[in-house]
Order: structure tokens, then sequence, then C-alpha cells
């Protein structure tokens, strides 16, 4: 044992003289050589955690432009319309916006023909989806007030029926199945879209079926 531990000494010792250093002092150096390498293989480490950062920001850019790219495909609303008259292409049109007008319409299907009568329409009126725009001519007008012409200023004819064009709230509602909301709804069909050309036109206002108007269809005019 003793000679073992002598041996020990001796090459510790040997390289001790050869690099001209003591014992403490090679154990400092071995100490310190660890000390770099294990820098060294921290800074890798932290070198490859660097690049794998920039790749995942990178991903989350991309998946952030995503949502943009979607709103950017939303259509806007559409409506349907039927649009016929006396404009040049009469038909059913379908018109995209957030805020379509009668006018829109109007151009939509080619614009007003010659002899148009627009005194008794909106053409600022909304549209709503499903609605139906009449534009009147002149000689169509003027045939509506020779048949309005024995009515009285209350809307009720000679005859005893209710104009549908002329009549009040009041009146209107005197009709069977005929209450507060469609005597209104009536109104308002009349004031935006011009006045009704027959009575089965009283069947494009909201509310009123087939089966309404068969109530009072004997009960009306025009």
């Amino acid at each position: 044992m003793a000679q073992a531990k002598r041996g020990i000494r001796v090459r510790t010792h040997g390289l001790g003289r050869r690099f001209g250093l003591s014992g403490r002092a090679w154990v400092a150096l071995a100490c310190a050589v660890a000390v770099v390498v294990i820098a060294t293989v921290a800074g890798l480490r932290l070198a490859h955690g660097d690049d794998f950062s920039v790749e995942r920001g990178e991903k989350a850019s991309t998946s952030a432009a995503a949502p943009a790219d979607v709103s950017d495909s939303e259509a806007r609303p559409v409506v349907m319309v039927h649009v016929d008259g006396a404009v040049a292409n009469p038909g059913v049109y379908e018109l995209a916006g957030e805020d379509v007008r009668v006018d829109d319409a109007v151009v939509a299907a080619g614009g007003l023909v010659e002899g148009a009568d627009t005194s008794s329409l909106n053409l600022a009126a909304p549209v709503e989806d499903g609605s139906k725009v009449h534009v009147p001519t002149v000689s169509e007008t003027s045939d509506a007030a020779v048949t309005t012409g024995a009515a009285s200023s209350s809307g009720a004819a000679s005859t005893g029926l209710v104009n549908i064009n002329l009549a009040t709230s009041e009146q209107l509602q005197s009709l069977p199945g005929v209450g507060e909301a469609t005597a209104a709804a009536i109104i308002q069909d009349r004031e935006q879209n011009g006045p009704f050309s027959s009575c089965e036109d009283l069947m494009r206002v909201s509310g009123i079926g087939e089966k309404k108007y068969a109530r009072i269809e004997g009960l009306i005019c025009v």
C-alpha cells in the first residue's frame, strides 16, 4: 500500500514537474477546463434555443394573420327584390349592400323608362328581402285617379267598398282579419311602393296571405 501511494505521488509530482505545476495548481487547471467545456455546451444549447424561439414567432405571426383573411372573404348582405312597372328590365334582382334603397332596385332593373311616374314612389325608402317595387306610369296613375274619383275623401267608395289606396287606419281595420298592425303595414306599403294597381296587389303586404285576402276581396276596391 505504501509503495502504491508513493507511486501515485511520483506520477502526480512527475506531471507537476513536467508542466511546472504543483498538485493544487493541476486540480485548479482541470476545474477551469471543465468550466470552459460546460460553458461551451450551455452556449450551444442557448443558441439552438434562440433558433427555435424565432421559428415559433414566425408561426405565431402567420396564424395571427388568418382571421384577417377570413373577414376579408365574408360576403355582404344580399336581398332579393321584384322590380316591375315602368322600368327597362322588370324582373327579380339580388342586391348586395348594407342599406339597399328603392332607387338601387330601379337602377338594377335598367332605370326608369319614358312615361314613368315616381310622384307617389319613395325612391329613398329601404328595400327588404323578398319585397316588390312597382313603378307606375303616368297613365296608370291617371287611371287610378279616375277609378277613385267616385270615392269620398274618407276612403269609402260610393258602393260602400273600402278603397285600399285612400282608406285610413280605422277604415282598414273595419275589414275582417285586419288589425292595427296590418292596417299600418298597408299604409306603409302604399307610401313606399306607390298605390295598389289592383286589389290583388294587397297580398304583397306582409301579413296578408291568400286566406285573409279571400275574406276581404269583396269588400275592397282601388
